[in-house]
């Protein structure tokens, strides 16, 4: 047991569990940490002459906070300090542990990105659903989401990204990168990919699929009437939107079955709406496409077990900091 600061034993004698405090408690319960610390630890810098370094669990905790509170590496460092549920989640007690700093969180975040142990944190949070019966296999939903990237040229090279690109999307230009994803049917995804915001949808699918699919759903970017024969020549359904040919528009028919198709279609959002609306991952915090990928590969894993946390959680459990 930790000896308790005044302000820690003030805070625990509380009336109010907070939305923050739920929502850490319920992470803490539904994510895997014996797993993802088991792959980190072989790549995790160890004890030597000079400073000890922080345990990997710790670290692991930290760099996920900045990913669900949208934050920057300084401001993860304040919040650590100003925060008391944040503490406890990381396992701090201010009286006995040294909070990691901004240059400590950079390197941990550089040391995930260098092994690329972000997709194996993805595969571990899948296969946690697998074995758990919660990921369908038995279709794929594809979908795409732009994410905006600085326009702007002041900056030490006055330069844009290089790595991101601009597009049209209807009336209205964006500048940044896109990013794809496959989901099974409930909306829980299985394969992410990205590239620069100009590329076509459809140029990214083969790598959104898990070659286990009966059938395949997604917007008519996906048309293909190519991909449409060769996905039932495989014994696929090719439930994409069907796409109107040039100087023919669709039929009151084919729009009835788009619509039929958008109702499903529709689970493939869930995943962004919680990256960029209730994570705040809507703009690129750092240069280059990797970077920001290996972000939305980590909040996919986390996202995917948020979505389907209180089916991951025991009958009756409480969960508590």
């Amino acid at each position: 047991m930790k000896q308790l600061t005044f302000a820690s034993a003030a805070w625990s004698a509380k009336g109010k569990t907070t939305r923050r405090e739920r929502f850490l408690a319920e992470m803490n319960a539904v994510v895997p940490w014996a797993r993802l610390v088991a792959l980190i630890e072989p790549y995790y810098p160890k004890a030597g002459r000079g400073r000890p370094p922080m345990p990997p669990a710790r670290m692991l905790r930290v760099y996920f906070m900045p990913l669900w509170f949208n934050l920057s590496d300084p401001q993860a460092e304040d919040a650590l300090y100003d925060i008391e549920p944040m503490r406890r989640f990381a396992g701090i007690e201010l009286a006995e542990d040294q909070v990691p700093d901004e240059t400590t969180i950079l390197r941990f975040r550089h040391l995930l990105q260098q092994h690329r142990l972000a997709e194996a944190i993805f595969s571990q949070g899948r296969k946690r659903l697998e074995e758990r019966g919660l990921m369908l296999k038995e279709g794929t939903i594809v979908d795409a989401t732009i994410i905006c990237a600085p326009g702007s040229t002041k900056n030490a090279k006055q330069a844009r990204d290089p790595e991101m690109h601009q597009t049209r999307k209807g009336k209205n230009w964006y500048f940044g990168m896109k990013l794809h994803i496959g989901t099974d049917p409930r909306g829980l995804v299985h394969g992410v990919a990205s590239g620069p915001a100009n590329e076509t949808d459809i140029s990214r699918l083969p790598e959104l699929l898990h070659g286990q699919e009966r059938q395949i759903l997604g917007d008519s970017a996906y048309w293909s009437k190519e991909h449409r024969r060769r996905f039932e020549q495989a014994g696929m359904r090719y439930r994409v939107a069907r796409r109107p040919c040039a100087g023919r528009a669709l039929s009151e028919h084919q729009k009835r079955i788009n619509r039929i198709r958008s109702r499903a279609r529709a689970w493939g959002e869930f995943p962004f709406h919680v990256i960029e609306h209730l994570w705040g991952f809507a703009k690129t915090r750092y240069r280059g496409l990797y970077r920001n990928t290996v972000r939305a590969v980590s909040m996919f894993a986390l996202a995917n077990l948020y979505r389907v946390r209180y089916r991951l959680l025991p009958a009756g459990a409480q969960c508590v900091l």
